[in-house]
C-alpha cells in the first residue's frame, strides 16, 4: 500500500491502541471475505453489523462519560474509511448510524444540551442501531404530522433509509400544518418495533446493494408531545441542522474516499502485472492525483467539524468539500478502471464493484446544483437560508 496515498487526518499507524481506528482494522479481513456476496444478492450486511456490535463500534462516538469510546469524528471517519477498504455497504450504512450519534454528542459536549444524554446512553447500554433517513429529511421535510390529543399522529414514507433491518430507532420527523398555512417539522425518534413502522423490502440498486437502505413507511404512528425534540420551520435552514451539516458530511464521505482509495489499489496491483508504458503512467499520474484531491478536501471537512462552530459558513465550506471529495473520487475510480484494463472489468477483481459503489457520492445534499447555488450566494453575500 502506498503510504502517502492513505494518509488521512488520523493515521492508522498513530492511532492509540483500541481505539475505533484499530478496531475497524481487525474486522477488515473478514469483510472483505464477504463483500462480494452481499452485492451479489443484493443483501443487507447484517452479519457486519453483528461484530461492530460485538466490537464495540456501535458505541464508539458516544462520550466516555455517558458509557461509549469517546472517538470524536476525526477519528470516526477515519473508522470508516478503513472499512469501506474491505466492504463499501458496511461503511456507508454504518456511517449513517456513526453521524446519528456524533451530533447529540458533539451537542453535549458543545453545548451541554442535556435533552440528548439518555439517548446516548441507551445507544451505549443498550447498542442501540439509530437510523438515518436524508434522503427523506433534509431541509425540506416529508410526511404529514397531525395534531391530535397528547401528541401527532405521523404518516409518512422514508426513502433511503440504510441498515433499516437492523435499527431500533429511526431519527426522522414530519410536516405539520399550521391553521395559517405554515408548515413546521417536528423531529423524533421512531421505534422500528412500533406498531404503525414497517419496512419496505425496495433497495435494488446500482451500487452500494448491501446497506439495505430501504423504505419505511410510518402508517398511523404516534409521537407523544414529549417524543418531540425540536420543530422549525420547513423549507429553512435551522441551526441544528448546520449542526447536523457540519458533523455529518465528513462522516458519510468519509466511506467514499476509502473506496476510491480501494480501487487505486486494486487497479495499481492489476497494472503491475502488465508491462508498463506511456498510456499507464499517465493514467496512474492522473490517477494518484485525482485521489489526492479528494483525500486533501476530506481533510478540509474533518478541519472544518474540528473548528466546532456550526453555522451557514461552516456548511458552505463542508458542502464546497463534499463536492470535491465526489467529483475526484470518481474520477479516481474511473482512472483505476482505465488503467486496470480488460481485467478490471472482471467482478472477481473488485473494480467493477467499486466502480459501481463510488457513484452514490452523486446522491446525497447537497448535490451539484444546490451547492453551487449555496456557494455562490455567500460569496456575493446573499441569504442561503432556503437554499438546500
Amino acid at each position: 500500500m502506498n503510504t502517502l496515498a492513505h494518509k488521512s487526518p488520523i493515521d492508522a499507524d498513530d492511532a492509540p491502541p483500541g481505539n475505533a481506528v484499530e478496531i475497524a482494522q481487525t474486522l477488515t479481513p473478514t469483510f472483505a471475505a464477504r463483500a462480494a456476496e452481499f452485492d451479489a444478492n443484493d443483501t443487507f450486511v447484517a452479519e457486519n453489523y453483528k461484530l461492530l456490535k460485538e466490537a464495540g463500534l456501535v458505541e464508539a462516538g458516544v462520550p466516555r462519560e455517558l458509557g461509549g469510546g469517546g472517538a470524536e469524528v476525526a477519528e470516526l471517519a477515519e473508522m470508516l474509511r478503513v472499512m469501506a477498504h474491505a466492504c463499501s455497504s458496511t461503511a456507508l450504512a454504518f456511517s449513517m448510524h456513526t453521524h446519528q450519534v456524533a451530533i447529540p454528542a458533539w451537542r453535549w459536549r458543545h453545548q451541554k444540551v442535556a435533552a440528548v444524554e439518555p439517548l446516548l446512553k441507551r445507544v451505549a447500554a443498550e447498542k442501540l442501531i439509530l437510523l438515518s433517513s436524508g434522503g427523506s429529511d433534509w431541509i425540506g421535510g416529508s410526511g404529514i404530522a397531525e395534531k391530535v390529543d397528547g401528541g401527532y399522529r405521523i404518516s409518512a414514507r422514508k426513502a433511503f433509509t440504510s441498515g433499516a433491518n437492523a435499527g431500533d430507532l429511526l431519527m426522522t420527523g414530519a410536516i405539520c400544518a399550521g391553521d395559517d398555512g405554515s408548515q413546521n417539522v417536528i423531529h423524533f425518534g421512531a421505534s422500528m418495533k412500533a406498531d404503525g413502522v414497517k419496512i419496505v423490502d425496495t433497495w435494488k440498486a446500482l451500487g452500494m446493494r448491501g446497506t439495505g437502505s430501504n423504505d419505511v413507511v410510518l402508517e398511523e404512528y404516534f409521537v407523544p408531545d414529549a417524543g418531540v425534540a425540536f420543530s422549525r420551520k420547513a423549507g429553512e435552514w435551522h441551526p441544528v441542522f448546520q449542526i447536523i451539516a457540519t458533523t455529518a458530511f465528513p462522516l458519510i464521505y468519509a466511506a467514499y474516499l476509502g473506496v476510491a482509495e480501494s480501487a487505486r489499489d486494486i487497479a495499481v496491483h492489476l497494472a503491475k502485472k502488465k508491462q508498463p508504458n506511456e498510456s499507464s503512467f499517465n493514467l496512474a499520474g492522473r490517477m494518484d492525483t485525482s485521489l489526492r484531491a479528494a483525500q486533501l478536501a476530506h481533510q478540509w471537512m474533518v478541519k472544518i467539524t474540528e473548528r466546532n462552530a456550526p453555522s451557514a459558513e461552516s456548511v458552505n465550506e463542508i458542502m464546497i468539500g463534499r463536492s470535491l471529495v465526489a467529483e475526484h473520487a470518481i474520477k479516481t475510480v474511473e482512472l483505476a478502471l482505465e488503467l486496470a484494463g480488460g481485467s478490471g472489468f472482471y467482478r472477481s477483481n473488485g473494480l467493477e464493484q467499486r466502480f459501481r459503489d463510488i457513484q452514490g457520492a452523486r446522491f446525497h445534499p447537497l448535490q451539484q446544483g444546490p451547492q453551487a447555488r449555496y456557494a455562490g450566494a455567500m460569496a456575493l453575500g446573499h441569504s442561503v437560508n432556503a437554499i438546500f
